[in-house]
């Protein structure tokens, strides 16, 4: 507070805001520097898809996130021995695994065995030797008619369908919840006092019959 006839306070804290400003006037180049490195990235990994490796769907760890389906980190060792895949072969195409997860539910277990499943049908193993090709190898014939896949996810997860519908109440007996526990409550309560005025009133009758 200023006391007595002194000059008022009046810092000058901005007055070099225009240094500080951020500016996105590289937006147009950066936009264009992505665009090419998706080319040469795929371009590299041809001809295997640019969305990367197949992933499990899996659901969240929380009460918040669980009722939604997402990409995991691998299929687990009992996915894969279900599908039929070996372990050593599932990340030669293009499979991820994790044998730190561990399946929680039976209907998790199947989703996952039925995506590795329509994995297989659709894949096209390329032989390492053309003159050599090993069993399971696609024909010359499928390798010149493989195209990669550039756009969109590998097998996009799908959310289910919520099969929670509302329905009637039917003609069940009207119960009055409130009125049965608070009953049920005082019953409990006097059970001793009741069954104490029973016991009395018993030893009155007999000896009023002698």
């Amino acid at each position: 507070m200023v006391a007595h006839n002194n000059v008022l306070p009046n810092q000058h804290f901005r007055k070099d805001w225009q240094l500080h400003v951020r500016t996105w006037f590289d937006q147009p180049g950066k936009k264009k520097s992505r665009r090419v490195a998706r080319i040469k990235k795929a371009a590299q990994i041809a001809p295997r898809p640019v969305d990367g490796l197949l992933r499990p769907a899996v659901r969240g760890q929380t009460l918040k996130y669980n009722r939604k389906l997402r990409a995991g980190r691998g299929f687990t060792l009992e996915e894969l021995k279900e599908a039929g895949i070996r372990r050593q072969e599932a990340r030669s195409i293009g499979i991820a695994v994790d044998h730190r997860r561990r399946n929680r539910s039976t209907e998790g277990l199947q989703a996952n065995v039925l995506r590795l499943k329509e994995y297989k049908t659709k894949l096209i193993v390329f032989p390492k030797k053309a003159n050599k090709p090993k069993k399971g190898d696609a024909s010359a014939a499928e390798v010149s008619a493989a195209t990669q896949l550039t756009a969109g996810a590998l097998f996009p997860i799908v959310q289910l369908a919520n099969e929670d519908v509302s329905r009637p109440i039917g003609d069940a007996p009207k119960v009055h919840a409130y009125a049965a526990l608070r009953k049920a409550r005082s019953d409990k309560k006097l059970k001793g006092i009741r069954e104490q005025r029973a016991k009395e009133k018993a030893a009155e009758e007999k000896d009023a019959k002698k």
